[in-house]
């Protein structure tokens, strides 16, 4: 987790599927919280979150999320599979050049 926690502030966008306690911020940001200290993906550092869930419900620990409710964290609802699917579609879509941006040098 230390390797990947200090590329996180240089990340533009990072996608959280499922998971909870393991990128609560509580864990570094609340001495009360039943989690803290616990080792966590700081993935609130990245410029723009995407959490993929069901529902706001807490994780196995029973706690809240601030993450959740962070400035910079965008949350879709629903099945996670299908919502990836989706994303990773569409991204493909963006990314695959069409025939004119294939072709570098005409003939004139």
């Amino acid at each position: 987790m230390d390797e990947i926690n200090e590329d996180l502030p240089k990340t533009d966008v990072v996608l959280v599927i499922g998971a909870n306690d393991t990128v609560n911020p509580s864990a570094q940001e609340d001495a009360t919280s039943p989690i803290a200290g616990m080792p966590v993906l700081e993935v609130w550092k990245a410029a723009t979150v995407v959490v993929l869930k069901r529902s706001l419900g807490s994780g196995y620990s029973g706690v809240g999320n601030p993450l959740f409710f962070k400035d910079n964290t965008l949350m879709l609802f629903g099945d996670a599979k299908k919502n990836a699917d989706a994303i990773a579609s569409r991204l493909r879509e963006q990314m695959t050049p069409t025939l004119s941006e294939k072709v570098l040098v005409t003939a004139g």
